[in-house]
């Protein structure tokens, strides 16, 4: 081999070599690696999700105090007095999206999104509806929402204020979390609360802590009960009327109900000592002890409600809930549809009253569950004259 042919050997085999490195540099990844990559990936963003979410949870919880004043909005002209009967109306909204379309994933239905835009507005319109027909003095609403992804951020408390002019009105926040991350679709924001209105003059609100059941990461996407008090000045007397709106624990142990209901005693017999006219209405989430339970049996797989021992009570209060008509119905599927026969039904919505007001009706208004989960309750009254 002479020496040119022996160099251009060489350039030749030089050449061949990054032609090789670049067939390698090349070769595609099989179906497993791309695959395994992927589900890497994914997994990296959940763990970086998860890890970054509860700190921004436990920065953004809503931390009330015991005790806060609350903004009374609107000023009637009407001023209440005793021995003149009066009206008033509870009724838990379901913020709009539970109608008789809708079923809930923590009553065992499947929905978290249980209502569009265009039924969350028509629901609203049907409930504004209903309370000015029975045009109740007094009105108390739980599950309102302000600004939730599951009623679509509508304004619900900003629209039933539009609707009922002449009334003073409150808030209180029960529900405020900034995103929460279950299930699947999430819940998202929540915003809501509990809502009171009156015809007549009110000295003041005040929003009012009850124990929390929760605790650890669970406390930071959950409710914070609270009791809602108005004070109204009553003329002619240096009494006042003294109103409580709650909404109180549903899916704890037990032990949460439990709690809430003992402070909400102390609070009322505080209220009484003082010789006021007391009234506590709203969503219990538990039917009196001295109701009949076999009223409305509670079946298998089937969410219950606690009980309210009314023995924990002195003599100087009345429980008032209408047997005739079940005040609340299952989400655990939709109405539309069902066997209305054999339906779950509640009896949790009611009122406690001190033993100075006297009840002259208490109806529960059977509305169907067309437009909520809960019946409207209707009572009138009269505060007795010393």
């Amino acid at each position: 081999m002479d020496e040119n042919e022996g160099t251009q050997t060489r350039q030749e085999e030089q050449a061949e070599k990054p032609e090789k490195k670049e067939k390698l540099s090349r070769k595609p990844l099989t179906p497993g690696a791309r695959i395994g990559i992927t589900v890497g990936c994914v997994f990296l963003v959940i763990l970086l999700a998860v890890v970054l979410l509860i700190p921004f949870l436990f920065i953004t919880e809503y931390r009330p105090k015991e005790s806060e004043t609350v903004e009374v909005k609107g000023e009637p002209a009407l001023h209440a007095q005793t021995g003149k009967p009066m009206t008033l109306m509870t009724w838990n909204l379901g913020y709009g999206a539970l109608g008789d379309n809708a079923d809930f994933f923590m009553d065992g239905g499947k929905m978290v999104m249980s209502a569009s835009k265009e039924r969350v507005q028509e629901n609203l319109e049907d409930i504004f509806s209903h309370i000015r027909e029975n045009d109740p003095d007094l009105l108390f609403v739980q599950e309102i929402d302000i600004k939730s992804t599951r009623s679509h951020h509508i304004n619900e408390l900003k629209q039933l204020r539009e609707e009922l002019e002449g009334y003073a009105s409150s808030f209180a926040y029960n529900f405020k979390v900034a995103f929460i991350p279950y299930p699947v679709p999430p819940i998202g924001r929540v915003e809501s609360g509990i809502a009171t209105f009156s015809r007549f003059a009110v000295e003041s609100a005040e929003r009012v802590q009850l124990p929390i059941p929760f605790s650890g990461p669970i406390r930071l996407a959950n409710l914070k009960r609270c009791l809602l008090v108005n004070r109204i000045r009553l003329d002619g007397t240096d009494k006042e009327l003294v109103l409580f709106n709650l909404h109180l624990e549903a899916y704890d142990d037990g032990e949460g109900k439990i709690a809430q209901t003992e402070e909400l005693v102390k609070l009322l017999q505080e209220e009484a000592d003082k010789g006021n006219y007391v009234i506590a209405g709203g969503d219990f989430n538990q039917i009196f002890s001295s109701l009949d339970k076999g009223l409305y049996p509670i079946q298998e797989g089937q969410w219950a409600p606690g009980t309210i021992d009314t023995e924990a009570f002195d003599e100087r209060w009345q429980f008032l809930m209408d047997p005739d008509t079940p005040s609340c119905r299952s989400l655990i599927e939709p109405y539309v549809g069902a066997d209305r026969d054999t339906f779950q039904y509640y009896l949790i919505d009611g009122f406690i009253l001190s033993s100075n007001i006297h009840p002259e009706e208490l109806r529960t208004l059977d509305l169907g569950f067309k437009a909520t989960d809960h019946n409207p309750v209707l009572l009138r009254f009269t505060l007795l004259e010393e």
